[in-house]
This record gives C-alpha cells, structure tokens and sequence, in this order.
C-alpha cells in the first residue's frame, strides 16, 4: 500500500497594488546587483492526497431459492438489466401446479363465501317477517352467521396458501434487484440446482451508476478532512479523465498501517465515466483550503513575521518596504 501524504501548497499573499517586480536579494554589497521577480495572479490550494481505488457498493450475488432444473437463462454477461427483469428461472412444474391449485382453492372459498352470506339474509329476513317460530328462526339465523364465519375462515386461510405458493414459484426465478450490469453468470441451462448448490451465487449483478474512493489517511492529515469536501480524483488508468468527487464517509475508529493509525475515508465520484471499473488505483487531492485569483509571490520574497510579513517592491529602480 503506498505510503499516505500530505501535499500543503503554502504562499504567501500580499495585495501591494500596481508592483512591477518584488527584490528577491542583493548581491554581497549593498551596491551590487539586484535579483528580482514579477508578481503573478493564480489559485492558491492546499490539498490533502490519498492513494486508494474505486468501488462499486451496490453488487448482488443472485441465486435461486428453490431446488430444479435450470429451464432457461434470459441474459448474458455484459447485459444491460433493469430493476425487475427475469434472468432465469427453473422448471419447476410441482411449484406451478401448487399456485394452480391454490388459485382454485380461493374461487372455491369466494363462491362459499358469497353462499353463506346469502343464506344469513335470507335467514335474517325470514326473522324479522315472522314466516316461523322465533325460536327456529333465530337459530337459523345463528347456523347461517356461523356458516358465513367458518366460510370467510376458509377463504383467508386459502388466500394465505396462495400467497405461500406463489412465493415458492418466485423463489425458482431470479430477478434483477436493481439497474445494472451483468457480471458474472456460473449456471448453465439444463443444470442441477440442488439443495447443496442453493447459496452458491448463480449470476452477479453491478450498478456501475454508483462508484466511491476507498483510502485511508494518517492521524496527521485527517484532522484537516471534513464530510463534503471538494476533491479532484487522478487515475492511474486514465490520466486524462477529469473525475470530481467528494467526501461522504470518515471512519470513527482508526487502523494501524505500517505502524501508522490511518482513518478509512470514503468519497462518492461526481461524475463517474463509463471506462471507470471496481478496483482500479486512484489518487484523491481532497481540498482543504482554496484561494482563487489572488497575488502570488515565492516563500523566499517574503520577509518579517507569519503575523506582519513584508516585502521589497521595486519601484523607479527604489526598493520599497511593504
């Protein structure tokens, strides 16, 4: 693992209004020649870098979750997939007729449902216009209720075996969770899927939309890191590629590296490119200060204190204290 760094671009600024040039040193005497240089504009930017490489967070690990015959296999590796879309499924006939026969079971329950019901009110009318004893009539009436309860029963507990059915059906296809791509495919139509292969992964799926930076920084550099930072992101793969990002994650608690407590640091890219793969190295230049278009002198210019720093400004072939 590459050694962290830190990378501070220190200059200081002075604002000294219309300057030609700034009197770098004078020769041995006070007569002789003057070493001088102009005063530029530019972007001042202290930086933090971390080696790392790119991830891809969300990945899936497909399988079936129930035991059959591979019957078909919808997509290839490479293949673009949506959120939803089949990839494969079993022959599973048992799981079919199940779904079938639970799907009858529920008209079967509706229709009893419906009668009960209509012998209640039928019941309950033969009540309350007297056509028999009341006694006989309210046990009619009793009869029917309890006929239309154990009926409304029955249809929830079909209704239940339906859903459980169906459930098993789908555990014989697999589905694609999210939008991404195919990456790896390890069944073959035809194959054995038994109760011993069922954790094994049959087909891997990656959303390249989401990539992150995984790094670590030393206990130095990461007091100056903060979530949201700017960062400008160089790959060893593509150097041309202008990728931003910035930071999303700080771990709380350290790692020692190499004898050093580093900080697991994640940053989210901005605008992922499409050549960009899992795993590739990186380097981040995460932006802890910016100064943009300011006066821009060399450290060797400047003189006095950090809290009242001078330089010589030439001015008519005069040297000038500012």
């Amino acid at each position: 693992m590459k050694r962290r760094r830190i990378l501070i671009i220190t200059i200081c600024v002075v604002v000294i209004g219309i300057v030609l040039s700034i009197v770098l040193t004078r020769g041995t005497s006070p007569e002789g020649p003057l070493t001088t240089v102009n005063v530029t504009r530019g972007d001042i930017v202290k930086t933090v870098l971390v080696d790392g490489s790119l991830a891809m967070p969300n990945k899936a690990y497909l399988s079936f979750g129930a035991t059959g015959t591979v019957e078909e296999i919808l997509v290839a590796e490479g293949n673009n997939v949506t959120e939803g879309q089949i990839l494969a499924r079993l022959d599973a006939p048992s799981l079919e007729s199940s779904v079938e026969m639970a799907e009858l079971q529920v008209e079967i329950a509706e229709e009893q449902v419906k009668a009960a019901r209509a012998q209640y009110e039928i019941a309950q009318i033969n009540l309350d216009e007297g056509k028999m004893s009341e006694g006989i009539l309210e046990l009619q009436v009793d009869a029917a209720r309890a006929n239309w309860k154990t009926a409304k029963l029955n249809l929830e507990i079909a209704e239940l075996s339906l859903e459980s059915a169906e459930l098993n059906l789908e555990k014989a296809v697999i589905v694609a969770p999210f939008d991404g791509i195919v990456a790896d495919i390890t069944i073959t139509e035809g194959e054995e899927i038994s109760t011993a292969t069922l954790a094994t992964p049959a087909i891997s799926l990656v959303d390249t939309s989401e990539i992150e930076m995984h790094g670590f920084i030393d206990e130095i550099d990461i007091t100056m890191v903060q979530l949201g930072q700017e960062v400008n992101i160089i790959l060893d793969a593509l150097p041309k590629e202008e990728v931003k990002g910035e930071v999303t994650f700080i771990s709380p608690t350290g790692t020692i590296l190499a004898g050093v407590v580093s900080y697991d640091t994640t940053i989210s890219l901005e605008n992922p490119v499409a050549e960009l793969r899992d795993g590739m190295s990186a380097t981040a230049e995460i932006i802890i200060e910016r100064h943009d278009d300011v006066l821009i002198i060399p450290n060797r210019a400047i003189r006095g204190t950090l809290e009242n720093p001078k330089v010589l400004v030439l001015v008519d072939e005069q040297e000038e204290e500012r």
